[in-house]
């Protein structure tokens, strides 16, 4: 057999690809217009996060002099960095050919984005007013020309570079005729500024060219000639180096950590492509802009996330419908969910279904007489959470409340010390996780006084206890009071206790000690029911799959003539149709209105099926470093609903891209005669029948 060329994606180049998944939504018509701006500020904001991490590591590692050091996918380090800032310049260019095309889109709905130069008379007068009363006392203005040290930019905050050309005078800059100067875009208002209205014409007008129409007013002391602006922004290495110091806490290390951020090393400079070739000069010597520092020419406007909070105008039209979430037939939110609970198992998939189901339990737990103790993990919550306002009420009536919380959760880690020292205060027991790992998995476990002694209930799920991230993100939770899982789930709280002692399960897989290697024993069963000739076949729903131990095992099954369908939302490693390699394996990504979220593992296991929920994505990070449960279905009902929930995304022909070697992001091809499918929208369909019937 002639081994493939290539056997896996580099890992950071299938997530540019998934990104540009999101850029596409930007560009689709089929999308309402103003979330077609908002699919731009995703696309940014993940670019952002993207730059602060992976390419962050990547660049550790060129810096630490490992330049021909091989990073995922066998590509060298170096190499990596310029393929990636090459993908990223392209990307970043249809980003404005987009942003361009939508904004034409949007004149013929009478919605106008106008800048500086195309202020009215009337207009004027409102914005010279709300920059004197709003903006000017919340800017931050740095003269740059006498400094002997650059100022500290921060991370992703976008900044105007200010030049100013002097009119002859001996006062003038160091720098020749020119003074330069650095305004931060303040972060506290909004980035989209309302005009009067005009008729029936809408006008806004963005922050940055509020405060150049403007910018006179800010330097009335310096005597120019002319003055522009131009935006720039740096992006930081968001990796938290967190100290060994015995005498700190482990809040204040990781608080120490956070911190360190503001001052770690630039990893990314973006400018306006517009910009004066000396202004650009000037700005790069002074910050010591290198070779290995991912330079790119962007457009007039940066930060290009705030078009996540693009104002609606009253516009429902030109947005997706809202959905009004649905019950869960036979699971009311009017009797005790405990009591119900204790009858049979039930499945939430939000946001098909609400989310209050779970707050409810919580609630009703909080309050319940009968109840000992509460047990939770927690790794991303709401801003206002009402978890955590849960997790206080339990205690002060009273009950026993243990919280693990991950202080490490990337980017949440102010949020989460802000909830742990509130729920401290509240008397409410915090384990700060297991030493070298991540606490990833979602569980809760409730203990309760009953006749016949103590009863547990609880759910797991595949995504946070978070209700702001459940109205978008799509995830699995399963209610049950079976006893085994949950002894299981208790098993795993007194790990994190005395981590010292490896747990035994009966039911859950758990990582780090057991996840791999349980999926890889389901893989291998699949693959003796297909050399034994019966029907042999893996169904596989993540995020992110990055494991080659995992991808290696899957390529054996298809070798083995196991199929195998995979639907992952963002990066895939694993090259699917490839003669001798994989070509039993198809695989699938659905990008639309919903991120997808939920992990769902599904073995034939010779007309059985087998099926989990999980929080863990086959990721290196996830199988061996952190802590992740996955739960098996027992209940058949819920078990065909998880087989028709996938089934439904599998058969998306509107919004799914197909996984190959081209690595092209291609729409699914519709059959002749196929009937049009929109998984998101369909599985809603089908839950709501379900209700109906």
């Amino acid at each position: 057999m002639v081994k493939p060329k290539n056997e896996y994606v580099n890992r950071e180049i299938s997530w540019l690809h998934f990104n540009a998944r999101v850029l596409q939504e930007s560009a689709d018509k089929r999308v309402p217009l103003i979330d077609r701006l908002r699919f731009l500020g995703i696309f940014s904001n993940n670019l952002d996060e993207f730059f602060k991490v992976r390419y962050a590591t990547v660049k550790r590692i060129v810096d630490a002099g490992k330049k021909g050091k091989s990073v995922l996918g066998g590509e060298k380090a170096k190499d990596l960095l310029e393929e990636i800032t090459k993908i990223v310049i392209n990307q970043q260019a249809r980003s404005l050919e987009i942003l361009n095309s939508i904004e034409e889109e949007l004149k013929a709905e009478n919605i106008f984005i106008i800048d500086e130069n195309e202020v009215s008379e009337s207009q004027a007068e409102f914005i010279k007013s709300y920059f004197l009363k709003k903006v000017n006392p919340e800017l931050m203005t740095i003269i740059l020309n006498d400094l002997t040290e650059f100022p500290l930019l921060k991370d992703t905050a976008a900044y105007l570079a200010v030049k100013m050309v002097m009119k002859d005078d001996e006062t003038m800059g160091v720098n020749g005729k020119n003074r330069y100067a650095l305004i931060e875009i303040p972060k506290g208002i909004d980035r989209f500024i309302v005009l009067p209205q005009e008729g029936d014409k809408n006008y806004i007008i963005i922050l940055d060219d509020l405060i150049r129409f403007c910018l006179g007013s800010v330097f009335t002391m310096f005597d120019f000639e002319s003055i522009s602006a131009h935006m720039i922004k740096i992006t930081r290495d968001a990796e938290l180096d967190i100290d060994n110091d015995l005498t700190k806490s482990f809040i204040e290390k990781i608080s120490s950590s956070v911190e360190h951020r503001k001052i770690s090393d630039p990893v990314r400079f973006v400018y306006d492509k517009q910009i004066d070739k000396d202004t650009l000069q000037f700005l790069k010597d002074k910050m010591n802009i290198v070779d290995t520092d991912s330079v790119i020419p962007g457009g007039r406007y940066h930060n290009r996330r705030d078009y996540m909070g693009f104002p609606s105008l009253g516009r429902q039209d030109l947005m997706h419908k809202k959905i009004e979430p649905l019950p869960v037939k036979g699971l009311s939110m009017e009797g005790s969910l405990l009591e119900m609970i204790s009858q049979k198992d039930y499945m939430i998939y939000a946001p098909y279904h609400t989310f209050n189901y779970v707050t409810k339990f919580l609630r009703e737990a909080a309050l319940d007489p009968k109840v000992r103790s509460i047990k939770i993990t927690v790794y991303r919550l709401a801003n206002d959470s009402q978890v955590a306002a849960s997790l206080i009420n339990a205690a002060k009536n009273g009950k026993q409340v243990t919280v693990q919380i991950e202080l490490q959760a990337r980017f949440d880690e102010q949020a989460n010390i802000k909830y742990a020292n509130q729920l401290q205060a509240e008397g409410i027991k915090l384990i700060f996780g297991v030493p070298g790992l991540k606490v990833h998995s979602k569980i809760c476990l409730v203990e309760r006084e009953e006749t016949e002694g103590v009863k547990r209930y609880g759910f797991i799920s595949t995504g946070n206890f978070n209700e702001s991230t459940a109205n978008i993100y799509t995830d699995y939770t399963l209610f049950t009071a079976h006893e085994g899982i949950l002894k299981d789930m208790n098993r795993v709280f007194e790990f994190f206790e005395t981590n010292y002692k490896i747990n035994k399960y009966k039911h859950l897989i758990v990582s780090p000690h057991y996840t791999k290697s349980t999926f890889i024993r389901l893989i291998d069963q699949e693959i003796e029911n297909a050399r034994a000739g019966k029907e042999a076949y893996i169904k596989i729903k993540m995020n992110s799959f990055t494991s080659y131990k995992m991808v290696d095992k899957l390529y054996d099954a298809s070798r083995a003539g196991v199929k195998i369908q995979l639907i992952i939302r963002g990066v895939c490693c694993l090259i699917p149709g490839v003669e001798g390699m994989s070509e039993n394996i198809e695989a699938i990504s659905v990008v639309d209105k919903f991120l997808e979220h939920p992990r769902l593992f599904i073995f034939g296991n010779g007309g059985e099926p087998i099926v989990y929920i999980s929080s863990a994505d086959w990721m290196t990070r996830n199988l061996d470093f952190r802590v992740e449960v996955g739960c098996p279905i027992y209940d058949n009902e819920i078990k065909q609903e998880l087989l028709d929930t996938f089934d439904i995304s599998w058969r998306d022909n509107f919004k799914a891209r197909v996984f190959s070697d081209k690595q092209d992001n291609a729409y699914k091809p519709k059959a002749p005669n196929e009937p049009e499918l929109r998984s998101q929208f369909a599985l809603y369909d089908y839950y709501q029948k379900k209700v109906e019937s």
